[in-house]
């Protein structure tokens, strides 16, 4: 009989035991309630006792991601579709809070409405092109700011907002690579230009310098010097073994003419 009450007295205990501990995995914090109320009091990572008839709400403190994609309007009046992704955490130090004022699908009620609604505002106040041009991620953080100040009130921690596809409508998105295909062929046309000017400054340079040699060489040059360079190529040609005819003195400046056989 004493046995039997033991054994039943710890099935009790031990039962009682494991109803009273509470895993917080890691990365999560324990929100503990009793009978549905805050109690104020906060689990850390791993096995927490708490009473029996108490519960642990283990929301995550990780980094997590809502993709959202909604068609926007621009500045212009036009419709642009965004996909955007959030990735935001809770504030520890404000689960208990937001638990109490939001619920656990804080999601669905708070970040996701916010979100839609920062994105219709911040897109209406650039033009559609801006978008699709690398002022893109200035946009992004632009919503991160605006979102950081709707939710930090909440204990969400917005770390970034990614613009992760934009799509325009099909005529200005036409005309925006026309132009950007335009501004590419003037580009080009402009380095081909100063390509040619720096050539045309280069032949100039070497017809100067050209220049410059003759009018050296036509200074050293005279009549002298050319009745001197005659007589030597005469006296050259008169040891050789051709054959020849010299003419002494029938040249207009004197020289000999030489007529080969």
């Amino acid at each position: 009989m004493r046995l039997t009450v033991l054994l039943v007295v710890t099935t009790f205990f031990a039962f009682m035991t494991a109803c009273s501990a509470s895993c917080i995995p890691t990365g999560h914090v324990g929100v503990v309630t009793t009978f549905g109320k805050v109690t104020g009091r906060q689990l850390s990572e791993g096995i927490n006792f708490v009473a029996p008839w108490q519960g642990v709400y283990k929301p995550s403190i990780r980094t997590q991601e809502v993709k959202e994609h909604a068609g926007t309007p621009s500045n212009e009046g036009l419709i642009v579709t965004l996909e955007t992704s959030l990735l935001f955490r809770l504030d520890a130090s404000q689960v208990k809070q937001l638990y109490q004022s939001v619920g656990p699908n804080y999601v669905d009620v708070v970040v996701v409405p916010n979100l839609r609604s920062t994105m219709r505002a911040v897109t209406a106040g650039h033009k559609a092109e801006a978008l699709y041009s690398t002022a893109r991620e200035a946009i992004g953080e632009e919503m991160r700011l605006a979102l950081e100040l709707e939710l930090q009130d909440r204990g969400v921690v917005v770390e970034a907002v990614l613009l992760r596809d934009i799509q325009l409508p099909e005529t200005l998105r036409t005309s925006i690579e026309a132009k950007q295909q335009s501004e590419q062929q003037a580009l080009q046309m402009q380095f081909v230009l100063q390509r040619e000017v720096q050539e045309a400054e280069r032949k100039r340079i070497e017809a100067r310098g050209v220049k410059d040699f003759q009018d050296i060489v036509s200074q050293g040059i005279s009549d002298k010097l050319l009745q001197w360079k005659g007589i030597e190529a005469t006296q050259q040609l008169a040891h050789s073994q051709n054959s020849k005819v010299v003419i002494i003195g029938a040249g207009d400046s004197g020289l000999p003419i030489i007529l080969g056989q």
